[in-house]
């Protein structure tokens, strides 16, 4: 009996001794199995969607990979200028991104369209349905792949101005110096504007410094995010376009070398974050939108309809002039201006 006991008890302390050099050797397989990637977005650290958005992605990526994909992440400007961000992605110097579909406007000329024409929608259900059922977001990857990038919009938003003067026609728009990028900065200097580009950390600087006059940063919280109503006391409501403003890169041969597992995680975990922060980002705007008149001091203003129309027709100049950057942007403006006579505009 006592060696059937000494022969169990020696079976045991083998299993035992089997188990922790079973688990050792795949505690350093896992290890040895983290793939670490750099990334930066075009967002400063004190941007709102810096923490809601990269963050909250990155830590999700890592949590369904079990620890495989660590992104090691980084904000704007830490490792590129972010006009440079489209380029350092197409080689490879960052496998993954997020930009503002703005920047790459050259390389990639429908990003005319889906920074934003202006006055293009006035819900953002319109914008996710011209995307995601009429196939925009289709043409847009088709677009980026001739690059070997792979694209997700981060979300969908309005884009209003902060301003340190109040807006109430389209004739307060003259002589304002203000900060756009993209196809805004053209069409707010083709109204009178002064617009000028500059990235995100230069601008509160340039607005309390009397630089400039006023700002888009997404729409209430981004303004807010960035500190610009402790000089700007006056927020345009009228949205100026709806659009995919902050877009995800991915570097495709780079995606590519991921186990399959792992590209099918990444695909899914921005395709689904583009809904949940959509539906948030809409859901924060209006909190921050009471908050900021209630302990900030901010005037909310809107254009009169009569104003609105004014806008809208100056707009389409605009329109026609990105829709002569290629057949693409052509197909894309006109598929807008259809899908609007539908809705009776």
């Amino acid at each position: 009996m006592k060696a059937k006991f000494r022969i169990f008890g020696l079976l045991i302390v083998g299993l035992a001794c089997f188990s922790m050099i079973c688990f050792n050797v795949g505690q350093a397989d896992a290890a040895d199995n983290v793939i670490k990637w750099k990334m930066q977005t075009h967002w400063p650290a004190s941007s709102s969607s810096f923490e809601d958005s990269a963050k909250v992605v990155v830590e999700k990526l890592k949590k369904r990979t079990n620890g495989r994909l660590d992104i090691e992440l980084y904000p704007s400007p830490a490792l590129v200028p972010p006009t440079e961000l489209f380029d350092a992605c197409k080689r490879g110097m960052l496998p993954i991104i997020v930009t503002s579909s703005a920047y790459p406007r050259d390389q990639v000329p429908l990003m005319d369209i889906a920074s934003g024409l202006p006055m293009n929608f006035k819900n953002v259900w319109e914008i996710i349905y011209f995307n995601k059922w009429l196939g925009f977001d289709d043409m847009v990857q088709a677009s980026f792949n001739q690059h070997g990038l792979y694209y997700v919009p981060d979300k969908v938003y309005p884009t209003e101005l902060s301003c340190k003067k109040p807006i109430k026609s389209i004739d307060d728009f003259k002589g304002l110096k203000l900060r756009s990028s993209g196809i805004l900065q053209v069409y707010l200097s083709s109204i009178g504007a002064a617009a000028s580009m500059l990235p995100g950390s230069e601008i509160y600087t340039a607005l309390s410094s009397g630089v400039i006059d006023g700002a888009h940063w997404g729409a209430v919280q981004g303004s807010d995010s960035m500190k610009f109503y402790e000089v700007s006391k006056y927020h345009l409501r009228t949205p100026l376009n709806f659009a995919q403003t902050d877009i995800w890169l991915v570097n495709i041969k780079a995606m590519e070398k991921l186990p399959q597992d792992i590209q099918d995680i990444l695909k899914d975990t921005l395709e689904e974050h583009f809904w949940l922060r959509t539906n948030q980002y809409q859901y924060q705007e209006e909190i921050t939108l009471a908050k900021i008149q209630k302990e900030k001091g901010v005037t909310v203003t809107t254009l009169p309809d009569a104003d609105y129309n004014k806008m809208k027709a100056a707009a389409m100049a605009t329109w026609d002039e990105a829709a002569k950057r290629s057949p693409e942007n052509a197909k894309a403006v006109q598929m807008l201006k259809d899908f609007l006579v539908t809705l009776g505009r």
